[in-house]
């Protein structure tokens, strides 16, 4: 079926509303999901710096992260709904709060902030490639690693990273332009793979000295004094992290929530990130306290233990162990890309100019701008506080989660015209002024001006973690108020 091209609407068939018989996922789909958003490097760290390099009471630490979890249970469920039940993906749905137009240039927000994570993330998936490419060299002949040509460095980067980019970069295109069904199938597997390695990792650890790795375990795990007062500050600490953590992905929660059979499934899907935390904290602290055993360091000086998973993998002497456990590190970093940042940006960019892109045209753009921003993060991006440019950007998510929230459930009621939120007619109730909704605008600015204020005033930055909802609770407070009838 050809794509229908009017300047008087607004249809792409990827961000129309999906077939009621498309709509396939169910509560595992959703576990899967929520999975391979904590499977990767960076939520290993976070998850075992909380428990170890902090010194925070682990009670403390479990019960912060279950609060955290509800807070995103609750606020995936309030912004899953509205795509659940009408079909549509986030960037769509925005068109109703901030006008056809301006949901195209605040929607993109979204992308923008996705193409720059993904070409971070691909950076350090680059570096488990090149791992591999070196072992496979060294096996092959030790010397040709010392050769002038893996010697040379262009940008901070020798010849095999080059290639790994270029793999990586080319590998990921392939995979995130095929559509949803794949994609669905993709994050089953990546997160079924992934607990089954970390599984084998629990027991290859564990059978090394079974005594010793089990006490060391424990003896990380501090009880005492979980009752004092003096832990309701790292409580809440801990809480609001792990909600920023996740809060990326609530924003655009409904580009997935759209495919899912019922509220019913979606409700029992998202409370299985519980579950996921429980389970993938017990495997990721104890593979890291048990590593110390494994790798003959120093169990009673926590501070010195390894939290990323490729420092632990770079100590390893056995090279079956080291492929394998490169090869899961690549399979989690690859599936929380896609979710996290790809689908997202995708969807962002055919918003933008839904007559000219696809899924495969938007994944071609997203790589070629992630390819530089992975080839330029270590020589340049990362020197210039990019992330403090991410983190601006990402001011703007809590505001708009607000604004949407307030108006499907309280403006609307529920309720959506379905063929003026595809249209440009003048007449249509979503084109506002000039395909502006400046009541919602307003309220996304304000709320910004909350959000941001945590990220950029020095007395406020304690309240940095909970910034998202902050500026989700201003701005959808002044939009109920100016909006409603």
């Amino acid at each position: 079926m050809s794509q229908l091209k009017s300047k008087k609407n607004l249809i792409n068939w990827d961000l129309v509303t999906v077939n009621p018989n498309d709509k396939n996922w169910d509560w595992k789909d959703l576990f899967c999901f929520w999975g391979v958003n904590i499977q990767s490097v960076i939520g290993f760290s976070l998850i075992t710096s909380l428990y170890i390099i902090y010194n925070l009471n682990s009670f403390v630490v479990f019960f912060g992260t279950i609060i955290g979890s509800i807070l995103v249970y609750l606020f995936s469920n309030w912004i899953g709904k509205p795509s659940q039940k009408l079909g549509l993906p986030f960037v769509v749905l925005l068109r109703s709060s901030l006008g056809v137009s301006g949901a195209k240039y605040f929607g993109f927000l979204r992308g923008l902030v996705g193409i720059f994570i993904f070409g971070i993330q691909t950076y350090f998936l680059s570096k488990s490639f090149s791992y591999l490419i070196r072992i496979a060299l060294f096996s092959v002949e030790p010397s040709s690693l010392d050769q002038d040509i893996f010697l040379i460095f262009l940008f901070g980067l020798n010849l095999i990273d080059w290639i790994s980019i270029v793999l990586v970069i080319i590998f990921q295109t392939f995979l995130f332009s095929s559509g949803m069904i794949f994609n669905k199938k993709l994050i089953n597997f990546s997160a079924v793979i992934v607990y089954l390695g970390m599984l084998s990792f629990f027991f290859l650890i564990l059978l090394s000295d079974v005594k010793l790795t089990s006490e060391t375990f424990i003896s990380s795990l501090d009880y005492g004094n979980f009752l004092d007062t003096n832990n309701l500050v790292p409580l809440t600490v801990v809480a609001g992290t792990v909600f920023a953590f996740f809060s990326i992905i609530i924003l655009s929660f409904g580009d997935f929530s759209r495919f899912v059979k019922n509220e019913r499934e979606l409700k029992k899907g998202n409370l299985s990130l519980l579950l996921n935390l429980i389970i993938f904290s017990f495997f990721a602290l104890f593979i890291v306290t048990g590593a110390d055993i494994f790798l003959k360091q120093d169990p009673d000086n926590l501070k010195a233990i390894f939290t990323n998973p490729n420092d632990i993998i770079g100590k390893l002497d056995n090279l079956l162990v080291t492929n394998l456990a490169l090869i899961f590190i690549i399979i989690a970093s690859v599936s929380t890309n896609l979710v996290a940042n790809f689908i997202p940006s995708q969807y962002s960019l055919i918003n933008l100019m839904p007559s000219s892109l696809s899924l495969k045209s938007s994944s071609i753009i997203i790589s070629i701008f992630g390819f530089f921003i992975c080839a330029f993060w270590l020589s340049l991006l990362s020197q210039i506080g990019i992330l403090s440019f991410i983190d601006t950007f990402g001011a703007f998510f809590g505001p708009m989660f607000g604004i949407m929230v307030a108006d499907f459930y309280f403006v609307r009621k529920g309720k959506l015209i379905n063929k003026d939120i595809y249209s440009l007619d003048k007449a249509g109730v979503y084109y506002y002024s000039g395909g502006w909704h400046i009541k919602g605008v307003y309220s996304v600015i304000l709320g910004f001006v909350f959000s941001a204020s945590t990220i950029w005033n020095s007395n406020l930055m304690f309240l940095q973690s909970y910034s998202w909802i902050i500026g989700a609770f201003v701005a959808g407070f002044v939009y109920y108020l100016l909006a409603k009838d």
